[in-house]
This record gives structure tokens, sequence and C-alpha cells, in this order.
């Protein structure tokens, strides 16, 4: 059928050395919600930039909540590294190791802040019935 996926190496590597070191693969998990940024996004948030990842929901008891994350909050980079994309900002979140302190560049109220939150790891999906 001519389909394939790919892995970037980095990945693999970073599983295969989870998988080798403790036996499972945890990512880093900071429960939120985030849609794309887009051009109008950005204009209507007085924005400098087109890039980040608005956030449309923040877990009630989670990591950003915790750190102080809100709806509404865009976010423009984790742990120094900038979030171009939702995409990117999965990436990003998920490489983290739980339990380490990263700083999340946010624009709110037309203004760049920071927060600091812990990075958690994903709740277990309850079973289904």
């Amino acid at each position: 059928m001519g389909i394939g996926f790919a892995i970037p190496v980095s990945t693999a590597r970073n599983v295969i050395d989870q998988l080798i070191a403790t036996g499972s693969v945890t990512r880093g998990w900071i429960g939120i919600e985030a849609q794309e940024g887009t051009n109008e996004l950005a204009d209507s948030f007085k924005l400098p930039v087109t890039q980040g990842a608005l956030i449309a929901n923040v877990v009630r008891g989670g990591p950003a909540e915790r750190g102080g994350v809100r709806a509404g909050d865009v976010l423009l980079a984790v742990d120094g590294k900038p979030i171009v994309d939702r995409q990117a900002m999965l990436g990003v979140i998920a490489s983290l190791v739980p339990e380490k302190r990263v700083p999340l560049k946010l624009w709110r109220d037309r203004k760049e802040i920071e927060v600091s939150v812990v990075i958690g790891t994903r709740p277990a999906m309850p079973p289904r019935r």
C-alpha cells in the first residue's frame, strides 16, 4: 500500500533506554488540552508571533493547574524550548522526566509571563466496561 511510519531516532533511543532501565516507558504530562495557534488567534491575543499553542483546557488538579496555568493562556516555551505548534508541544512535554520542575513561558493578558510546573505522569485510564 505504500504506507510507512517513521519514529525520530531520539524518541526511539529514549524508549529503548527506558525499557532497558525500568521495563516500562514513562512520558511527561502536565494536564492541558491545546489547539493550534493561527494568525487570527495571534491577532486577537495581540501576540507578537504566530507560534505557540492556545491552552483550551487545564485538567483540574493536574500539574499545569497547580503551576498556575489557565485556559486561554498561549504556551510559548517549555523548559526553554520554543513551542512552534501543538504537535511540537506534545513532543516536548512527553520527553520530559516526571517530577522535574520546568519553566513554562506563557502569553497572558498581552504580556509574557513565566510559571513553574512539576512534570507529572498521565493518570491511568479507567478500564472500559
